[in-house]
Parts: structure tokens; C-alpha cells; sequence
């Protein structure tokens, strides 16, 4: 009996994205695209821009560095994101996260990232149902970040994933199984003070390589895939407008250091006729990423996506966000608008954003996504002056 887990290992295993991503013949597949999801609501709602924005608890996804310069000295944060929920009910994204400062140039982190892809159910060639499965991927991570100057910072970020797609059902009589793979981040953080239109500013750059790591199984026989390992640069630009106002405007730029699929022959579909070869090693793949598209430099820019965001305090309590996402046509499509807004009090952060896209349907279409973190040393603080 032929069980249904092309679901399982295609449908399910891209469900994060778009289905057009994977109809376009120039676009990079990946497994476990549910690390490249922005968990959070306050970058959710800039556009998924975040490496260069200021440090939040939510820091460990984008950019591990920016924990050096947060202000306080521990905190937890966890957000929640439904996820095709005008189509299905039960598939959701959870982000859970923490950090624990050990002196002024010193910070740990974690995080864990939680996917569930809801219900399914696997049938024979008739349509009989054998049985059922809630596939589910996770990410644990652990991270560590230092202040090198003033002004710099560097982090590193050890990440081990699973992805549980078929609960080891057999597929045209070859057992499945998890998949799994380590992974790592290196990234970095700089900010300085300048004047910008005669203003207080503050300009801050940030990089960050991350899943960097070993490919993913999901059976003895099969071809191993790359995880969705990601080059992340950005930069902002934070202005004081005065003492109860300041806006932040910035943009990230991403490239995925994975294979481009080669044109392969169509009378020798194991020729190569244009690009390269994508079965090779991790560190072959991230330097070949750079120059292995068959289109040359122009489908080499193609492969970067950019994120616009703009966010404006005020008082440091409240914040109205905005951004927008861009992908080449040629490679996956998704283009959507965010809009957001937080409320900070001493103790606790609540954000929400909400995504609006313009040439096809996303899974978080008209959907509200929220974050919620706390300040555990202002919490604390707070308990010791009411004593």
C-alpha cells in the first residue's frame, strides 16, 4: 500500500512558506523553512527586519550579539503566531525565550522555537485511513554574547533541530524517521552615537551567519537536504526627536547559503548543462552559494531578500511599527506589508503585528500575531521596594 507522505515530506516539510516558492524553477528548497520564520511580533512587524534593530529578549533569532548591550540583567519573553489559520485550525508557531546577564560585558541566552503542523492523517491508494499524526519540528538553542569594545559586541549560538514529519510510517516500503542536525551562529553587533539632522542619533550595523550546519535525514536511503542556512546583514538608524519622541528606521538583507538548483538536460536528467552541482559538502555549499546560479550575477542578486522596517517610540511605552518584505519574483514571490504596535510598562513588553500581502496568499494573512516578555530584574526590584 502506498501511504500519503508526500504530505509529510514535501507539504508538511514547507508548509511555512508559501506553495508558490516551491513552483518556481529558480527558487532554493530547503528543509525546516519554520527557522527562517520571524517568531516574534516587534520584528514581525517591521517587515521581518532584526539584526541590526536595538536588543529585545527575542534577540537569540536575529542577531545573539545584541544581548551584550540590552539593558538589565535577565528576562524571558514568549510569543505565539497561528499559522494557516484560515485553513487550518491546529498549526502553530511558539517562541520561547530567556537571557541571564553575568557581569557588563557578559550574556547567556536560550531559546526554544516550537513548531506543530497540526492533525494528519496518512491513507492507503484508497483512501482508507491508517492511521494519524501530528507532525511537529523544534529548535533549542543556547547562546552566548561579549562585548569586544564600546561599541562592538560578538555573540555565538549553538542550535540543535528535529523535525518529525511522518512519526516513522513507511513511504513505498521505506521506513521514515526524525530528522535532526546541530547547528551553529556566529554574529556580530555595532552601534555608536552620531548627529543626525542636527539631532541625537544612533547608527548601529549588524551581521549574522546562521544555521550554519550538518544536513537533515528523514530515512536511511534518502538524500540528505540542507537546513536553511542564512546570511543576515542590516543596518539602523535610531533619532532622537526629542526628550518623549525617537523613531528607527532599518533594512536587512538576507541570502541563503544553500545550492542553487542547477538546469539540468532533458535528455541526460543527470547532465548539468548550466550551474552547479548541488550535492556537495556544508562548507562547499556557503562559498559556492555565492557564485553557482545559472543566471549568473543578476540571479545571484535575485537570491537576496530585503526587509524595510520603521518603528517610533513613544516615551519608551508606546510603539507603532511598520515594514515590508521583498522577494524576486523568480525566486519564491512573497511580498507583503506588516504593520505592529507595543506597550512597554517596568515590568512587562506586549507587541502584535499583522501582515498584509500584495501578490499572494500568506499564511499569516489577516492574522494578529503577539509577544509578551518580562523584565525579571524590574520585577524584582519592584517585589523589594513594596517590602
Amino acid at each position: 500500500m502506498k501511504q500519503n507522505v508526500v504530505l509529510g515530506f514535501v507539504f508538511l516539510a514547507a508548509l511555512s512558506f508559501d506553495t508558490e516558492l516551491f513552483s518556481q524553477d529558480r527558487a532554493i528548497e530547503t528543509v525546516v523553512p519554520f527557522l527562517t520564520i520571524a517568531p516574534d511580533s516587534r520584528a514581525g512587524g517591521m517587515g521581518d527586519a532584526g539584526v541590526a534593530t536595538a536588543p529585545d529578549i527575542y534577540s537569540n533569532h536575529w542577531n545573539p550579539a545584541k544581548f551584550a548591550f540590552i539593558d538589565g540583567n535577565s528576562g524571558v519573553g514568549i510569543s505565539y503566531s497561528p499559522w494557516l489559520r484560515n485553513l487550518v485550525p491546529d498549526i502553530n508557531i511558539a517562541y520561547l525565550a530567556g537571557y541571564k546577564r553575568l557581569d557588563s560585558k557578559q550574556v547567556i541566552s536560550a531559546s526554544l522555537l516550537y513548531s506543530s503542523l497540526g492533525l494528519v492523517q496518512f491513507t492507503d491508494e484508497f483512501g482508507t485511513t491508517q492511521r494519524t499524526f501530528t507532525p511537529n519540528e523544534f529548535a533549542m538553542d543556547a547562546a552566548y554574547s561579549r562585548l569586544l569594545t564600546d561599541n562592538l559586541s560578538a555573540g555565538v549560538a549553538f542550535r540543535f533541530i528535529y523535525s518529525n514529519l511522518t512519526g516513522g510510517y513507511f513511504a513505498g516500503g521505506v521506513a521514515t524517521k526524525a530528522g535532526t542536525s546541530f547547528a551553529a551562529d556566529i554574529s556580530s553587533y555595532y552601534h555608536k552615537d552620531i548627529t543626525l539632522f542636527s539631532k541625537d542619533a544612533l547608527l548601529s550595523f549588524g551581521v549574522n551567519f546562521s544555521n550554519i550546519g550538518s544536513k537533515m535525514y528523514y530515512s536511511d536511503s534518502q538524500t540528505a537536504d540542507f537546513i536553511p542556512m542564512n546570511m543576515r546583514l542590516g543596518t539602523s538608524a535610531t533619532i532622537n526627536l526629542d526628550s518623549y519622541n525617537k523613531i528607527t528606521a532599518t533594512i536587512d538583507l538576507n541570502k541563503l547559503l544553500v545550492p542553487t538548483p542547477p538546469i539540468y538536460s532533458s535528455t541526460k536528467p543527470d547532465s548539468i548543462i548550466s550551474g552547479k552541482n548541488p550535492n556537495v559538502a556544508v562548507p562547499v555549499a556557503i562559498f559556492q552559494s555565492f557564485f553557482d546560479a545559472p543566471g549568473g550575477l543578476k540571479e545571484e542578486l535575485h537570491e537576496i531578500t530585503y526587509s524595510y522596517g520603521v518603528e517610533y517610540w513613544y516615551n519608551n511605552e508606546f510603539a507603532i511599527r511598520g515594514g515590508y518584505f521583498h522577494e524576486n519574483e523568480t525566486k519564491g514571490n512573497r511580498k507583503y506589508f506588516t504593520a505592529g504596535a507595543g506597550f512597554r510598562l517596568k515590568i512587562f513588553t506586549l507587541d502584535f503585528s499583522y501582515l498584509m500581502p500584495l501578490v499572494q496568499n500568506h499564511p499569516l494573512a489577516r492574522t494578529l500575531r503577539f509577544s509578551l516578555s518580562f523584565d525579571i530584574s524590574a520585577l524584582r526590584n519592584a517585589n523589594k521596594s513594596q517590602v
